[in-house]
């Protein structure tokens, strides 16, 4: 159990691949902090945790308030002592092709996927260096910001900025100990992608359950699983990930080469 002891917040935590990962982390040995926008999504994920024999604190926590991550924080730190891991999950998806995509669609992505993502980061790292022995970031990306995907410029060009923006952030910080590393899933099972192929059926035709049941990686051959995602995310936040730093890591099943 790597991070037994540990105290790890999960944002977006409510479902869908935070809920993996806040189920992987936990399976891990960490004291987990579930947060995203309504308290019942959360709960029922704290509560899953407990159920596996983990400990979990669900709470409200919108990343595009630095008083809301602050307090979270706060939360966390009052109740488990301590603060050692952060996993910016959050994030959201307007598709649209980009001749179209209106200004409050592209805005509300990056204010979330990005600028939220960035405060987040920010706080963190002053609360990690208070405490003086650093800790870990994750931030999950996507395949989006290495391949492009028609329709899909907003998310895109956020995930892309993840990408390079955790770049720079693990070189800044690894004077104070902080590892900073992200993931970019692919073909994850969520609703997420269904959403994606709900979208596309939309306009194209055709049914979506079944383009969804082929939207998988052509290595793997099947959807990869949210907790999958969520051992290496759990990975990365461990000692054991100390000489892997400022990568964005494809979990996508083999379908990205670079």
């Amino acid at each position: 159990m790597p991070l037994h002891g540990r105290t790890v917040v999960v944002t977006g935590a409510g479902g869908g691949l935070g809920r993996g990962i806040a189920e992987a982390v936990a399976e891990a040995g960490a004291n987990v902090v579930v947060g995203d926008l309504a308290l019942d999504p959360v709960a029922e994920t704290a509560r899953r945790i407990e159920t596996g024999g983990g400990r979990a604190l669900p709470l409200v926590l919108d990343v595009t308030l630095p008083d809301s991550i602050a307090a979270a924080i706060a939360r966390a730190t009052r109740t488990l002592g301590r603060l050692d891991g952060w996993v910016n999950n959050a994030g959201i998806l307007r598709m649209d092709a980009a001749l179209d995509v209106a200004p409050a669609d592209w805005e509300a992505q990056m204010r979330v996927n990005v600028s939220g993502l960035f405060s987040c980061c920010q706080i963190v790292a002053r609360q990690l260096i208070a405490q003086g022995d650093g800790g870990a970031i994750v931030n999950v990306a996507s395949n989006a910001g290495k391949v492009g995907y028609p329709n899909m410029a907003g998310y895109n060009a956020g995930k892309a900025a993840v990408i390079n923006l955790t770049r720079s952030l693990a070189a800044e910080w690894a004077a104070h100990g902080i590892n900073v590393n992200a993931v970019c899933p692919g073909g994850v099972e969520t609703p997420m992608l269904t959403a994606v192929a709900e979208w596309i059926t939309s306009r194209d035709g055709g049914d979506a359950k079944e383009l969804v049941q082929r939207m998988v990686p052509a290595q793997l051959g099947r959807h990869v699983q949210p907790i999958e995602v969520g051992r290496v995310v759990a990975f990365l936040l461990s000692d054991a990930a100390a000489i892997i730093r400022g990568q964005s890591i494809n979990v996508d099943g083999g379908d990205t080469p670079y």
